[in-house]
């Protein structure tokens, strides 16, 4: 079956992170979408073309966004081939344009992504030479259409990729540390929190700074695809280049001028720092954060009150009671120098997590990569409600 289109517009999927569902789709409906469907790791919806645009402009915890253009089953690669071959793909691009396919892939039938993605190409290819005795060659970098097929059991669906590249690559990052944290995962850590922008906001343990740059970019009101010079669209037969101008322009207006509060990063490793000081210029963001070479042990609240997140070490190169101690001094710390301050810790390591001392009072499960970690929450109270709320995990 072939996806719908209604006076509401098209049919979109967009792709996201588990744990971050809820977040894209709250996005989604504050742009103005309709149709919003919570799904697993996607989130549906309807929009026209305007919107489609902002939504790959503004949406900071999507990866990519798709519309869906045909459904069907198949059981072997020969139904594969012919349901690909089912659509007409010269209304969507030119017997001499270039082609790429993304597959994924789940269930007994097909097993393996590449293949089923080289049979996808063989069907839209070999339908070319068919009738024009020419065919489109293969470019991965930057084709004039991006597929995506996705495969789960017998059930196909095609999709066009509007996106191109994905979305967590915003561009302004030029250098990183060893396995930096995802932008779209960074953002969406900020948004779970309920962080309005209007307190102080402090990383001390901040890497790369993308998790700095993202809640700054937030706090700012930036469009997280600003520094981008490239989406699928752009490439397609119907792109609207003037609408898409409007949309962008109207994206910068909405930035903010100035932020009245602390926006402050910190790492133990002057390198480190070095490579977040570049990205942080990259992003255009060096007259707005403030960023220092300062182990968390020294640390101290930038102000009575604020949003602290940090990324700790899990403890993959470090031995077990080093890792655990690390944690303690954690712990310890927001204790004795955040008071005030809401505190949140993304950690893959359960063991160590509790030797932050603190109960926490939402444990969210997300995936940085592969590794299953939970986002904690310590709202480090002042006063009264300290000793009733901050109680040690047994």
């Amino acid at each position: 079956m072939t996806t719908k289109t209604t006076t509401a517009g098209t049919s979109y999927v967009a792709k996201t992170m588990f744990g971050l569902e809820e977040v894209l789709a709250t996005e989604l409906r504050n742009l103005g979408a309709e149709d919003v469907e919570v799904l697993y790791r996607a989130v549906g919806f309807t929009a026209g073309t305007e919107l489609l645009y902002k939504a790959n402009l503004q949406l900071r915890t999507a990866l990519r966004i798709l519309q869906p253009i045909f459904t069907f089953k198949a059981r072997s690669e020969e139904e594969l081939y012919r349901g690909v071959q089912q659509i007409d793909w010269s209304q969507y691009m030119d017997n001499d344009g270039t082609l790429a396919i993304d597959s994924a892939t789940s269930g007994e039938i097909f097993t393996h992504s590449q293949y089923a993605s080289l049979k996808a190409k063989d069907a839209i290819v070999d339908q070319f030479r068919d009738k024009t005795g020419t065919r489109p060659n293969v470019e991965l970098r930057d084709p004039d259409l991006r597929v995506n097929l996705h495969i789960h059991g017998e059930d196909c669906t095609l999709s066009l990729d509007t996106s191109g590249e994905s979305l967590h690559r915003r561009g302004y990052r030029l250098d990183t540390n060893p396995a930096p944290i995802n932008e779209v995962l960074a953002a969406g850590m900020v948004l779970l929190t309920g962080w309005d922008g209007n307190s102080h906001f402090y990383d001390p343990m901040c890497g790369s700074g993308t998790i700095l740059i993202e809640a700054a970019m937030f706090a700012l009101n930036m469009p997280p695809g600003m520094h981008r010079k490239k989406f699928a669209f752009m490439n397609w037969r119907n792109y609207d280049a003037k609408l898409w101008q409007k949309v962008y322009d109207e994206g910068l207006k909405g930035i903010k001028d100035d932020f009245e509060y602390k926006l402050l990063g910190s790492d133990i490793l002057g390198k480190t720092v070095q490579i977040a000081r570049e990205n942080i210029e990259s992003a255009k963001l060096d007259e707005d954060v403030r960023i220092m070479v300062r182990p968390f042990e020294e640390a101290i609240a930038p102000g009575e009150e604020g949003l602290l997140i940090m990324n700790p070490p899990y403890g993959e190169r470090m031995l077990k009671d080093d890792i655990n101690a690390f944690y303690k001094m954690i712990g310890d710390q927001l204790k004795k120098n955040f008071s005030g301050w809401d505190a949140w810790v993304l950690s893959s390591n359960m063991e160590a997590l509790k030797q932050v001392g603190l109960r926490p009072s939402r444990r969210i499960q997300l995936f940085n990569g592969s590794l299953d970690c939970r986002f904690c929450f310590y709202p480090m109270y002042r006063g009264s409600k300290k000793a009733k709320h901050q109680q040690t995990e047994e």
